[in-house]
């Protein structure tokens, strides 16, 4: 019996006593719905197998005593199939222990579900468009975007595994200033010219530079002749690089898709997909900024002042109002952000019920404005519109802090930490720390093959199950009909009650947004394998010089747990494949490998 059984039959069991009039006060209307009766697994498993406080929610509405009410529960509890004992604890807890062959139901359902246990329908016909890294188009993606693209591909996993339909999108800053920036840093770097004061630098600058020359070379242009600008200096005296030229023009147009390409390769060998990639420059180009500011006028949220137009957000809880359109009639950033939200959320194909944008912390001044926004187009902030702030990554080595790139100069790039650690280990440990919480990297634990590591101790409880496999095949065992209610010791018990706990973690992780949820239940999933395979065997083994040493009765009690009769090694053979079962579903929706051999 899963905890999901046991909420629903205590809910049946509070609208029985409801209608029997055996809960005081307590009416139909104010019981909660079933979900939120919480079933807990007891610390302590004297205990019992799974605990809930159902009859301390109700007890004040019900007018009656918490342990007088969950009496009242245990007595109905008592004598249900699959419940072995009920009692009545502390408070009002209610305390439930399950025969053994009902709590090991979960294994055959593991088995018989596959990679879909636990998956649900819980977020299904509802649309979520999931916008992450967006990087700009001007360098490789850094450690902070590298986070990003592990937590929102594992997120996205994880809310189609609820049932979503889920939109993975990247958004291309391809429109602006920073593209200015790149190109004019690409222009200095082709002369050999110092890098202008507000540009990019790295040796990446000087790559793309030579490749720009070598393609528009191929194609006839002599690229470094074409007409020049000053672009004069600031106020400091420091030369701010080429102007608004037709050379600038043409390392622009050539070098933004090299860095498009290199970012989705990046993105790729992260084994990371999008299904949307979107460029900034298409909401100008195709007239979403005109039709967005026009909805906005309409509905009495749109301005002028001091010669430019703004969107008047404080009517929607800004803090203060924000132009849209400069005094010189070029267009501000939001009014991009603005034709963006419209966009999404009005799309032929897939519009998004939910927005759901993943920002960097420097972001965080943003969150008013475009709550506003969402607002002011009649939608419902936090509900419609979500936003996400990630914190920083500091990468250590030697418990000191590490600049490695060679490409980008003083930032550690997403090619840098797959080198340094591989695939499995980049995305592990960025999506098992919250991301609301800054996060460190520890290059040399993460390149280790020690338990102290999370992935590799995950990843070595399921390349240990393989191994299970591949003995019981070799000693001809059968899992086929075997009996669960075999399976009746204390690390069996905590090894089910981990795997029974897995669906609800699962909608949980889906509805808080929290991959890193994932990860510690892989974790404590892997502990309570990890003991019971040094408790429990599968498969027989001989006895050791030392143990054929030791007394008489200290031999024989080894000699059973070593040996374990056919009936229990089919029943643990079965455990152990549902364990294999669930790991690697686990490490599939954080994008991780689950090796068969360590």
């Amino acid at each position: 019996m899963s905890p999901e059984a046991l909420q629903e039959l205590i809910f049946t069991i509070a609208n029985n006593l409801v209608s029997e009039g055996k809960a005081g006060t307590l009416t139909a209307e104010e019981l909660p719905d079933s979900a939120k009766f919480a079933v807990m697994r007891p610390k302590d498993r004297a205990h019992g197998d799974w605990a809930s406080n159902a009859a301390m929610q109700l007890a004040k509405k019900a007018g009656m005593k918490p342990r007088d009410l969950a009496q009242l529960f245990a007595d109905a509890l008592n004598g249900t199939d699959g419940i072995a004992a009920v009692e009545v604890a502390g408070p009002g807890f209610i305390n439930i222990t399950l025969d053994s062959a009902s709590a090991a139901a979960v294994v055959d359902q593991v088995l018989d579900d596959g990679n879909r246990f636990g998956k649900n329908n819980h977020l299904s016909g509802k649309t979520l468009n999931l916008e992450f890294v967006s990087a700009n188009p001007t360098g490789p993606i850094h450690i902070g975007g590298t986070r990003w693209a592990a937590v929102g591909d594992s997120m996205a996993r994880i809310l189609q595994a609820n049932g979503a339909t889920v939109v993975r999108e990247y958004y291309f800053n391809d429109h602006g200033e920073q593209i200015n920036r790149f190109a004019k840093s690409l222009v200095a770097a082709a002369h050999d010219e110092p890098t202008p004061v507000d540009g990019y630098k790295g040796a990446y600058i000087d790559e793309i530079a030579r490749r720009v020359i070598v393609e528009a070379n191929a194609e006839g242009i002599d690229i470094l002749n074409l007409p020049r600008v000053d672009g004069g200096t600031d106020d400091k005296g420091e030369p701010l690089g080429e102007g608004d030229s037709e050379q600038r023009e043409e390392f622009r147009k050539r070098a933004v898709p090299m860095m498009f390409d290199e970012i989705r390769q990046s993105m790729k060998e992260f084994r990371v997909h999008f299904d949307v990639w979107f460029h900034e420059n298409s909401l100008y180009e195709d007239g979403e900024v005109e039709k967005a500011i026009a909805d906005l006028r309409n509905a009495g949220d749109i301005y002028e002042k001091d010669g430019a137009t703004w969107f008047e957000s404080t009517k929607h809880g800004d803090d203060k109002d924000r132009v849209i359109i400069k005094s010189d009639g070029t267009y501000a950033y939001f009014a991009a952000d603005i034709a963006y939200y419209r966009n999404k959320r009005h799309r032929k194909t897939d519009p998004a019920d939910v927005a759901i944008y993943m920002l960097g912390a420097d972001h965080h001044g943003y969150i008013g404005r475009m709550m506003a926004m969402c607002a002011a187009f009649g939608d419902k902030p936090g509900e419609n519109m979500q936003i996400l702030i990630g914190q920083m990554v500091n990468v250590m080595k030697d418990g000191k802090p590490v600049r490695m790139s060679k490409r980008a100069g003083n930032i550690v790039t997403i090619d840098d930490l797959i080198d340094a650690i591989g695939v499995d280990a980049s995305r592990y440990s960025l999506a098992r720390t919250d991301y609301n919480s800054p996060v460190d990297i520890d290059l040399n634990l993460l390149a280790s093959h020690s338990n102290d590591n999370p992935v590799y101790y995950v990843q070595y409880a399921h390349a240990r199950s393989c191994n299970v496999d591949r003995n019981a095949e070799a000693a001809q065992i059968n899992a086929a009909d075997a009996d669960l209610s075999l399976l009746d010791t204390e690390a069996d018990g905590e090894v089910i009650a981990a795997l029974a706990q897995w669906p609800a973690l699962l909608t949980l992780a889906g509805d808080l947004r929290a991959p890193h949820r994932i990860a510690h239940y892989l974790e404590d999933l892997a502990a309570a394998y990890h003991k019971w395979y040094n408790v429990e065997r599968v498969v027989p083994m001989p006895l050791t010089e030392a143990e054929e040493r030791a007394d008489e009765q200290t031999r024989e009690r080894t000699r059973i747990a070593k040996n374990p009769e056919p009936a229990r090694a089919a029943a643990r053979l079965k455990l152990n494949d549902a364990v294999q079962t669930v790991i690697a579903e686990g490490l599939d929706l954080l994008g991780v490998t689950a090796p068969d051999k360590m």
